[in-house]
C-alpha cells in the first residue's frame, strides 16, 4: 500500500499505541509508544512521526525519542494521559511511566508489583485499560484489579473473577467494564456492585473459542466488538440477548470458508505475526514479530 513506512527496530514488538489527541484537534497524531516482548531486554519506547517541512505526505521513518527498560514482556500498553503510559507485564506487575517531553526522557512514575499472581508464582498481567485516575487490570490468574493513580495499594480486587485466563478488558461506562476470556465468554462487570459476580455473561452457543480482544463503539456504548482466535469478528449488543448479532470472518482460519467481510492487506505479504495495531483518525501504527513497526497516515476511510 502507498504511504506505508517500515522501521526495523531490532525488537519483537508486542504493543503499539498513539498518544491521544484532543477530539477537537485538526492535527494528526505525531507520537506513539511501543512495547516489546521475547527479547533479552524488553523496552518501552516513544517515537515521533512529526512531519519535516511542508510536504503533504509523510515519507520519513519514525524517530526514536526515548526508551526505558521494561521488566518482563510488555503484555499491554495504554496512555493514561499526554505524559503517562501504563504497561502490563508478564511478571504480573503494572507500571506507570512518565514521558518528559522537554528532555525526551522516560522514567518510572509508579509500580504495583505482583498485581497478578498464582499461589506459587507470578501470573502475567494480560490487559490494562485507563480512565484517569482509574486503571483496571486483568490477568492469567483470572483476577480483576481496580487501581488508582497516586494510590499505593490496590483499590479493589475481584478474586476468581474467571476460572480461565482473561485476555482483555475495556470500559463500557464509567463504572462498568467488559472482559473476554480463553473460553469464549464476554462478561460485563459493574464496580457499583459489591459482589464478585459479573452482571452479564455473553457467549456464542456451543463455542469455546478464545476471545483475544474487545472494544466498544465510540458513539454507541452498547455496541461491542470482539476478536476470536479463529479469526472471527463478533458484534454484540449488550442490551439485547446473550449472543452476538453479527459474525464476520475477519481473518482466514482453519476449516473456514466464509467470506463476509471486505478486507485490504496493508502490509507486505511476507510480514511476520502482527501483534498490535492502533488507529487514530486516518493514522495507523502496528508492530510485528519481524522486529518492525509500520506507520501510515493514509488509512482508507
Amino acid at each position: 500500500m502507498e504511504y506505508i513506512n517500515a522501521k526495523f527496530v531490532s525488537q519483537k514488538i508486542s504493543k503499539t499505541r498513539w498518544r491521544p489527541i484532543s477530539s477537537t484537534s485538526l492535527q494528526q497524531p505525531e507520537v506513539f509508544a511501543t512495547g516489546s516482548w521475547d527479547n533479552e531486554d524488553n523496552k518501552v519506547s516513544i517515537w515521533s512521526v512529526a512531519e519535516q517541512g511542508m510536504q503533504d505526505d509523510y515519507e520519513g521513518d519514525p524517530q526514536l525519542l526515548c526508551e526505558y527498560k521494561h521488566d518482563g514482556d510488555v503484555m499491554d500498553l495504554q496512555f493514561l494521559d499526554q505524559e503517562r503510559i501504563v504497561t502490563a507485564s508478564s511478571t504480573g506487575s503494572v507500571t506507570i511511566f512518565r514521558h518528559y517531553q522537554n528532555s525526551q526522557t522516560l522514567s518510572v512514575n509508579q509500580r504495583w508489583e505482583r498485581a497478578h499472581y498464582h499461589s506459587c508464582d507470578n501470573a502475567p498481567c494480560t490487559g490494562v485499560v485507563c480512565n484517569s485516575p482509574e486503571i483496571v487490570t486483568v490477568g492469567e490468574d483470572g483476577r480483576i484489579n481496580l487501581l488508582r493513580v497516586d494510590h499505593k495499594g490496590i483499590v479493589r480486587t475481584i478474586d476468581n473473577a474467571d476460572s480461565s485466563t482473561i485476555h482483555a478488558v475495556t470500559f463500557l461506562r464509567t463504572t462498568e467494564i467488559l472482559t473476554v476470556n480463553s473460553i469464549g465468554h464476554l462478561k460485563m462487570w459493574d464496580f457499583r456492585q459489591q459482589g464478585n459476580e459479573p452482571s452479564q455473561i455473553l457467549s456464542l452457543t456451543g463455542d469455546r473459542v478464545p476471545l483475544h480482544c474487545v472494544d466498544r463503539h465510540p458513539n454507541q456504548q452498547h455496541i461491542v466488538a470482539t476478536g476470536g482466535q479463529d479469526g472471527m469478528l463478533c458484534i454484540w449488543d449488550v442490551r439485547q440477548g446473550n449472543m452476538p448479532y453479527s459474525l464476520m470472518e475477519a481473518h482466514s482460519a482453519e476449516n473456514s470458508s466464509k467470506g463476509r467481510l471486505e478486507t485490504t492487506n496493508m502490509l507486505p505479504s511476507q510480514t511476520m505475526s502482527v501483534n498490535s495495531l492502533d488507529v487514530l483518525g486516518q493514522c495507523l501504527v502496528c508492530g510485528t514479530d519481524g522486529e518492525a513497526i509500520y506507520v501510515t497516515k493514509q488509512v482508507p476511510m
